[in-house]
């Protein structure tokens, strides 16, 4: 029989693959921990959790328990008018967790759509009121989701290039880079003393796709303190960052000033099935309460709510909030702290970061560019070693699940060090 990797190559469309130059796909068979193992039996490190959505590791007995549970009490039910158990439980523990006092947890399927969600909840907020605030802040260089909300708003790049003449008017202000963060504030406060802001929507000091851009706290708290005192409402999108990437549970919860909403997806259910979570303050939510029914929100998903999701997201809420998990998201920092400090001054490194389990390195060789050519190089010579890095462009991350041994992390270090080598040769 043919191999799954052969029977793919006649039927799968991959995501964020050029079809033609790149049509093999490695086969995986199963997971195990912090390995994904193929059909051919070799074993990959998974050093970027699957897209950023594992957090505790592959085929994880605890989550697959709860799941399993689940599917035998109840796999799904209608959302509009019915609710269940997991539903009310998993938002009655996040809520308290949640940055900037939030209320109310609106579910979706995956990050996209939260952010869509949470650009349509703070439109219509405005239209409810009676307020012309139409306008909406991002950041330069963003990347927030592929459906058309959720393009608009994110940098105008490859990505969005195709759809260009269809997405709808954003205002961006420059990246708050260590150094220029007061352009990026005098550019915001500028935008919003038109009066005309609804919101501003940020990824809370990381911009992942653009490439793990990381600002700091001081100028995230100064960006949301500016729109609380023009009453503009605050996205958070800890799509990426949330559930203790950043090192804290959330990116946005080492500030003083709260978000209005705030956008999860990815590490929400430990990677194990898709599910977005929208959550809204007090405000956001009784602004739509009316016995006008056209100033009710028109949204929904057909498996918004999925009973097995939450249960998921229960289960790794459990393991997320637990001693174990706290000690080995600052054990991974630790260790990504020292490795760091081993690379500095090397000339094959342009820049060097990180913020909390993140470690980012931004190579002197390349293009900048998502289509560097040194990123295929990277991308093979790492799978060549058994581990998974996906390369932005000329930007080596990981970011790894939070179960991954000191010796393979050890491993990691020590294949990055012998790629360095190999661009002074």
């Amino acid at each position: 029989m043919a191999s799954i990797s052969q029977r793919d190559a006649g039927v799968i469309w991959h995501p964020y693959t050029p079809m033609k130059v790149w049509p093999e796909a490695i086969g995986i068979r199963s997971g195990n921990g912090t390995y994904l193992i193929a059909e051919d039996g070799t074993r990959y490190i998974d050093a970027i959790s699957s897209w950023w959505v594992n957090l505790h590791g592959h085929a994880h007995p605890y989550i697959a328990a709860r799941v399993s549970e689940q599917l035998n009490t109840l796999e799904h039910c209608i959302f509009a008018g019915f609710t269940h158990e997991p539903a009310v439980q998993l938002a009655e523990r996040l809520l308290p967790l949640l940055p900037g006092n939030m209320a109310r947890i609106f579910y979706s399927d995956n990050g996209s759509t939260a952010v869509e969600v949470a650009i349509k909840m703070a439109i219509q907020y405005w239209g409810n009121k009676g307020v012309s605030r139409r306008r909406i802040v991002a950041i330069d260089g963003a990347y927030h989701g592929d459906t058309f909300g959720a393009m608009a708003v994110s940098g105008r790049s490859i990505f969005t290039d195709a759809f260009a003449h269809l997405l709808f008017d954003v205002s961006f202000i420059p990246f708050p880079a260590p150094g220029c963060e007061q352009e990026t504030m005098t550019a915001l406060n500028a935008l919003l003393a038109q009066g005309d802001v609804a919101a501003f929507i940020a990824e809370p000091l990381v911009q992942g796709s653009a490439g793990m851009r990381m600002y700091t706290t001081a100028v995230l708290e100064d960006m949301f303190a500016a729109c609380r005192r023009d009453g503009a409402l605050i996205i958070s999108d800890e799509v990426m960052t949330g559930f203790g990437r950043t090192g804290p549970l959330f990116a946005s919860g080492q500030i003083a000033t709260g978000p209005d909403m705030v956008c999860l997806s990815k590490g929400l259910t430990g990677g194990v099935m898709p599910m977005g979570i929208t959550a809204a303050a007090q405000h956001i939510f009784d602004a739509f309460l009316d016995d006008d029914r056209s100033r009710m929100l028109y949204h929904g998903h057909s498996f918004t709510a999925n009973t097995t999701a939450c249960a998921a997201a229960l289960a790794s809420l459990d393991l997320t909030e637990s001693a174990e998990c706290t000690a080995n998201r600052q054990r991974i920092i630790a260790a990504h702290t020292a490795f760091a400090a081993t690379l500095a001054g090397n000339p094959h490194i342009a820049d060097l970061r990180q913020t909390g389990t993140i470690l980012a390195m931004e190579l002197s060789a390349g293009t900048a560019s998502y289509h560097s050519s040194i990123r295929d190089v990277m991308y093979r010579f790492f799978l060549d070693r058994g581990i998974l890095l996906r390369p932005l462009g000329h930007i080596l991350y990981i970011l790894p699940p939070y179960c991954i041994s000191s010796e393979d992390l050890e491993y990691i270090y020590g294949a990055i060090n012998e790629f360095l080598d190999t661009l002074g040769r």
